[in-house]
């Protein structure tokens, strides 16, 4: 299949690009697409002639977000929008990738696609309405929202832990945000899965089972250093995150896709690859 990556310089960009070599994949960078000029967008669509468009483009400054709410909505919201409208336009199917920040987090159990979205950060709210306006402009898009992504590029949690570890605990550590780690590896190999098959919506796509951040730290640091719990209010973090955001993927199952492993097991391969992060 010809497939068009955009996002493609970031964490899941990349691993997208190599999951997806055995076909015709054509990757773009910001600089190489700005999603939020749309001629730019119709331009790029008409070339490739893409048979999927995979949007892995995002404004993921969750925190400074809440100051640069219009490049967030231009990035999130209309960007997404005009790669639906050109990917339908050409007869093209489409992947777009959304968050757990689309909830409020205050469930208490973990969320499935019957449940309403009611975002609590402009990060949240852009990617919102990025999922509206894709789902308007491309009705059979596939639409995925995933959890508290890491992987071998980019910046993210297990990498901002390993070094802080290594430079010495006690590492204080949120206890009261609860998700769904995914190591992007996994997500890529579920994205390259689901475009060989009829399955078509919106799913929600995270390795199994759900943790705290303290969790999540302490599974990555494997007793090297302390972590020692703390609350959200403590953390005082400009954007305010959802409580509890972990994900139910039975919709993905229930299309007869394969689970994502538990994020133990993830998190436990991913470190242990050719012992580079130990």
């Amino acid at each position: 299949m010809r497939i068009l990556v955009t996002g493609a310089g970031g964490q899941l960009g990349r691993e997208l690009i190599e999951v997806l070599a055995s076909h015709e994949v054509h990757g773009r960078d910001h600089r190489g697409l700005d999603i939020t000029d749309r001629q730019a967008v119709v331009k790029i669509v008409e070339e490739v002639r893409p048979s999927w468009v995979i949007n892995a483009a995002a404004y993921n400054d969750v925190d400074v977000a809440e100051e640069a709410s219009e490049l967030a909505f231009a990035v999130n919201a209309a960007g997404a929008g005009y790669l639906a409208e050109a990917a339908a336009r050409a007869g093209a199917e489409m992947v777009h990738i959304s968050t757990d920040y689309v909830f409020d987090g205050r469930k208490g159990s973990p969320y499935t696609e019957l449940d309403r979205a009611d975002p609590l950060s402009v990060y949240g709210r852009s990617k919102y309405e990025g999922e509206l306006q894709v789902q308007s402009a491309h009705p059979s898009a596939c639409v995925l929202r995933t959890a508290w992504l890491y992987g071998e590029y980019g910046k993210n949690f297990v990498k901002a832990i390993l070094k802080a570890a290594e430079r010495g605990g006690p590492l204080k550590v949120v206890a009261d945000q609860v998700g769904s780690p995914t190591w992007t590896r996994h997500l890529a190999q579920a994205i390259g899965e689901l475009i060989q098959t009829p399955a078509r919506g919106l799913f929600h796509v995270a390795n199994a089972g759900a943790c705290s951040r303290f969790e999540f730290a302490r599974a990555i640091v494997q007793g090297r250093v302390e972590v020692q719990p703390i609350s959200a209010t403590d953390a005082a973090r400009p954007a305010p995150r959802p409580a509890n955001s972990a994900l139910d993927s039975a919709r993905w199952q229930a299309a007869g896709l394969r689970p994502l492993p538990a994020w133990e097991s993830a998190l436990a391969d991913y470190l242990g690859e050719d012992g580079r992060r130990r």
